[in-house]
């Protein structure tokens, strides 16, 4: 890493298919001179596999969440996580929310943009001013600082499902967090769409 990078931001998003619920982005950011022997020790210590959110089991994420929580209260590491609701979905479109949440995630990290490696999962592209960054397919599988953030974003996401499981228990979001399974979709025909449904993902 140059002498120019001071932080490595791993950004990661979840939430884009669901047909109902907010989507989240999450920018996890680590100094760069501690970054490896943050992840070799994080991972002796959970022996935890570290990988793509949505490979762990939720008792492996919930581990890794548990403990990047008390890393970032140690000032070992800082994360970011934005939220844009279902009714903004609908109204300006996923490709324009994802793209907001993720500036949010970054400026609340205060950080100078010329300081930083940014590197996004998948298709996801940073501010221009963000001009050290690099796009990686998988990156949440070949990046140890994208799956923390990928980590950061499934927990975070599926406890606001949880938490609107509760309002309308009728939908089950704490089982299928919002994506649009066979009982979700029977649920829609017999009780109708809530709040949090984005009306424009919903296949009549």
């Amino acid at each position: 890493m140059d002498k120019v990078t001071k932080y490595i931001v791993g950004i990661d998003e979840v939430g884009r298919g669901p047909i109902a619920g907010p989507v989240c982005v999450v920018a996890f950011k680590l100094l760069s001179v501690d970054y490896q022997s943050l992840v070799e020790n994080s991972k002796k210590e959970l022996k935890t596999p570290l990988r793509d959110s949505k490979k762990l089991s939720k008792k492996q994420r919930d581990k890794w969440f548990e403990y990047l929580k008390v890393t970032k209260i140690e000032g070992l590491c800082d994360y970011s996580v934005s939220f844009v609701s279902s009714e903004n979905i609908d109204k300006f479109g996923i490709s324009k929310c994802i793209k907001k949440a993720l500036s949010d995630s970054l400026k609340k990290l205060k950080m100078n943009p010329k300081e930083v490696k940014v590197l996004l999962d998948g298709g996801l592209h940073a501010p221009e001013e963000y001009i050290n960054q690099e796009t990686i397919i998988k990156g949440d599988e070949l990046h140890p600082v994208i799956s923390f953030a990928s980590i950061v974003a499934k927990v975070s996401r599926d406890k606001v499902m949880f938490d609107y499981s509760k309002i309308y228990p009728q939908y089950g979001f704490d089982k299928h967090v919002g994506y649009g399974t066979k009982n979700h979709y029977e649920a829609i025909k017999k009780h109708g769409q809530t709040p949090i449904h984005r009306k424009t993902f919903i296949h009549k």
